[in-house]
């Protein structure tokens, strides 16, 4: 049935009241009020559509968390359930509630290694913001205040609250804004596309980000570093596989200057790499400390969590001799509601074998995303299951991009929308997550709708004089 036939919409005044009213993140403010906002009014698996009845792939996967897909009843029931019967109340120092609890100790049951212990938060800025104050007062309780220091990378993202932004290694999210000054050091990106001229192949360029990390820390002085934070694959700083071992040889820094590794999986957990955490599974390392959110409820409810080893632990429920607790939290701590559908989602991934499918599916769709490979403006294709990325170029053999002026992501943009796909677009990237229950014939259509939007960029570019190309 058509959404006309369900929904009663006026596209325009819609338009317009957001328009006038709501501040959207990451807004292009020289041209928002030309454009605006496309409302979405709904959803259905891998499926949105917007107020004027327009039906979309969803390429984004609501922004790397539809993971079960939309409309599932599952997670509406389980929400709708506990909202009637206590939809949130204080989660401070000695109360709680049944889902919170039973979530928590899923989730110890789910994570690798000893990560017994879970600090819940409202979503992904939160919990990397935890994870930084739970290194402060971990090393403070150790008798150790002067290891403050953060370690992050170039092009990573870790949020948006004020210290989760200064984590998060964009310089270009950082233009009108402050950040704590020298709190956080940044390495360079683990970028197997652009490796540094005169790179001999992987195996040396991981040598060289090791040898990066081992000179930051002798710079810096390992009693004044506190935590390192890593993405497994790095997401909205260009979805960067980083080349093998990176991540274990990176870890057996931390271990021997005694730095906390921090793994982010606010995008890579709950099933995008096709395993619930992707730290060990994936990439073979055993962070002190993970952090969660999008995909822990498929979205249907904001959380996040910061998972912590029983070493973090340990340090973090020592007695302090000045009687100080461990001060933080949210009034939505361990929302009941949004535990009982993290619950409900993580039992039809299971139920369903949702890992599994992905594993099974996300190679034929990287396979399939590679035949772009032969479009002039493709510089390369990467990623992993259902975290891929195209990245467009002007001269392939040079990888120079695009001169901003041209706005190759607005073009892109605009041409994936009007064939019915949403796309996330950074860039000169175009990034694709969709929901993890896409099937081959979804993945198909995806893909072919791609390369005739880049076949049209192309033509447009072609037509204007602008030159592309080998």
């Amino acid at each position: 049935m058509e959404l006309s036939a369900l929904m009663n919409y006026d596209a325009e005044e819609l338009r317009q009241a957001d328009l006038d009213h709501c501040i959207h993140p990451w807004p292009d403010f020289e041209d928002w009020p030309q454009t605006g906002a496309t409302i979405m009014v709904r959803g259905e698996g891998a499926h949105v559509w917007d107020a004027e009845g327009r039906k979309f792939i969803d390429g984004i996967g609501g922004l790397w968390f539809a993971n079960v897909g939309f409309g599932r009843q599952e997670l509406i029931d389980a929400a709708t359930k506990q909202l009637a019967e206590l939809p949130q109340y204080s989660y401070f120092t000695d109360l709680g509630n049944p889902p919170a609890a039973q979530l928590a100790a899923k989730l110890a049951e789910l994570t690798p290694g000893d990560l017994n212990h879970v600090f819940y938060s409202t979503g992904g800025s939160v919990a990397n913001d935890t994870a930084g104050r739970t290194a402060h007062y971990y090393f403070n309780n150790q008798g150790k205040p002067s290891k403050r220091l953060f370690i992050s990378r170039r092009n990573a993202y870790h949020g948006s609250t004020y210290l989760s932004a200064a984590l998060s290694g964009k310089m270009s999210d950082k233009r009108g804004f402050h950040s704590p000054d020298g709190l956080v050091h940044y390495l360079s990106a683990p970028n197997c596309y652009r490796m540094p001229p005169g790179s001999n192949g992987e195996a040396a360029y991981c040598d060289h980000l090791v040898e990066e990390f081992e000179g930051k820390v002798a710079e810096l002085g390992a009693d004044r570093i506190a935590a390192f934070f890593a993405e497994p694959i790095m997401g909205a700083g260009g979805v960067l596989v980083a080349p093998a071992g990176y991540h274990q040889r990176m870890k057996a820094v931390c271990e021997a200057n005694d730095i906390l590794y921090v793994s982010d999986e606010v995008v890579t957990g709950f099933g995008r790499l096709g395993h619930f955490f992707a730290s060990e599974a994936v990439f073979g390392v055993v962070p002190d400390m993970i952090t969660v959110a999008k995909g822990i409820t498929s979205g249907y409810m904001p959380l996040g969590a910061t998972l912590v080893s029983e070493r973090v632990y340990a340090g973090l429920s020592k007695p302090r001799a000045d009687g100080g607790g461990f001060a933080h939290g949210f009034t939505y701590s361990g929302h009941a509601a949004a535990c009982a559908v993290a619950l409900a989602n993580i039992e039809v991934m299971q139920r369903e074998d949702l890992c599994g499918r992905v594993r099974q599916t996300g190679p034929y769709f990287l396979k399939r995303l590679q035949t772009l490979a032969d479009l002039l403006i493709v510089g390369d294709v990467r990623g992993s299951h259902f975290m891929l990325c195209v990245e467009l170029v002007q001269d392939r053999r040079t990888k120079a991009l695009f001169p901003e002026q041209v706005a190759i992501e607005k073009r892109i943009d605009r041409e994936t929308q009007a064939r019915g796909m949403i796309v996330r677009l950074i860039d000169n990237l175009c990034v694709l997550s969709p929901a993890l229950i896409l099937t081959r014939e979804g993945i198909d259509e995806m893909v072919n709708i791609l390369r005739e939007s880049i076949e049209a960029v192309m033509a447009g570019l072609h037509r204007e004089g602008i030159p592309f190309g080998d």
